[in-house]
């Protein structure tokens, strides 16, 4: 049996993890579980899967969890606090996967801890890759750590790869990606009336069932500026080698287009079951609890190029990418106390990209060889978002 930690393990793509692990008890024992303060959720899981470690972040909410685990059936269970104890649990010695679901640049310094122990890490949490880049990398190659990805886009790149591929190589054979997006819920709202959308429209995902940040980012596209920026670094491609299409019924995950003229496509129904599992069998498969994909309740899909107008994330994505350095870590850093500020009714819709692009604006593209770099980059661009915030409203 392999040992699993799951860091995010209340989130939607923890909850699903443990469905599919719930399926398979014989291959995967649940080592950890980590939560920021969602204990209730937390309790049930413990009770259902019985780790020998939880992390809850939020420490007042920790001596919570401690006094509720009192007299019950899984009393044994080690409680840690605090950030730096997500480190701590993505790298014991019982651990050999790490699922990294915490979302936002939250989830770094503990999936970089696990990369660096060699395990091998479940990555979806796209923040971690996008602010580190290179230097995420580096740890995987020198610890010989197994890097799957998770995302269900990424998750499709991976499957329709050379066989045998290994993340982080290049695929000669391989000369672009075409990394599909559902266009969120206002694909085809008036350019005129974005400015008046609200957190519950932007929340509500036409296809997927997915936390509220991420819910966000679909909507203005960033997520497949995160996802462009990731793929880069996953499979060693240009960011001229990946183009973004619209494809409103979220079928086909993503297609990879080879010398020869062949397109490989993966598809399924949008349900992340299917990549975790597939993850979790890597280099096998087993079943995921998904529904089969129907093909005859498909009728049609449909591509699109993305409007840039519409979109201005993505285009703020290439740049950053292109610019290099620190530029993503702003980028995304930028987006994260933007979104907030959305989600808290404090900015509209569209102010979204114009406080990234001023955060963008203000910073030079230094080098990002070191973490210490990258963790400055990151709260230096917080400071600017709120600034630029301050100043909208």
């Amino acid at each position: 049996m392999k040992g699993l930690c799951i860091l995010g393990a209340t989130g939607s793509i923890g909850v699903s993890t443990l469905d599919v692990v719930g399926r398979h008890p014989n291959l995967y024992k649940v080592v950890a579980l980590t939560a920021n303060h969602n204990i209730a959720a937390l309790f049930e899981q413990c009770l259902a899967h019985r780790p020998q470690v939880v992390v809850v972040v939020n420490e007042s909410k920790a001596a919570e969890f401690k006094q509720q685990l009192h007299g019950t059936a899984i009393a044994d269970i080690r409680v840690l606090s605090g950030p730096a104890a997500l480190a701590e649990v993505a790298t014991l010695d019982e651990v050999d996967s790490v699922m990294a679901a915490i979302v936002g640049a939250a989830g770094l310094l503990p999936t970089l801890a696990a990369a660096k122990a060699g395990k091998t890490v479940l990555l979806a949490n796209k923040e971690a890759l996008v602010m580190s880049g290179d230097l995420f990398m580096q740890a995987v190659a020198e610890s010989g750590a197994q890097l799957l990805p998770i995302d269900s886009e990424h998750n499709a790149i991976f499957q329709c790869m050379p066989a045998g591929y290994q993340t982080g190589k290049p695929a000669t054979t391989a000369r672009r990606i075409l990394l599909t997006a559902s266009g969120g819920p206002f694909r085809c709202l008036p350019l005129e009336q974005l400015p008046l959308v609200t957190p519950a429209q932007a929340v509500a995902h036409p296809n997927w069932d997915m936390g509220k940040k991420i819910s966000v980012d679909s909507a203005t596209m960033m997520n497949k500026g995160l996802e462009m920026i990731e793929a880069c670094l996953l499979f060693n491609m240009k960011p001229e080698q990946i183009q973004v299409v619209i494809h409103p019924q979220s079928v086909i995950h993503s297609m990879v287009d080879y010398i020869d003229g062949t397109v490989l496509a993966q598809m399924g129904n949008p349900d992340m079951r299917i990549p975790i599992a597939h993850a979790l069998a890597s280099p096998d498969r087993f079943e995921s609890g998904a529904e089969p994909l129907n093909i005859f309740n498909v009728r049609q899909m449909d591509f699109e190029e993305p409007d840039l107008q519409r979109f201005p994330c993505l285009r703020l994505a290439y740049r950053a990418i292109g610019a290099g350095g620190i530029m993503p870590t702003v980028l995304n850093a930028a987006n994260e106390i933007a979104v907030e500020a959305f989600l808290n009714d404090t900015i509209r819709f569209t102010d979204i990209p114009i406080i990234i692009e001023r955060c963008m604006d203000a910073t030079q593209p230094t080098s990002a060889s070191h973490l210490e770099l990258i963790l400055q980059a990151d709260q230096q661009a917080r400071v600017l978002a709120k600034q630029a915030i301050a100043l909208l409203t």
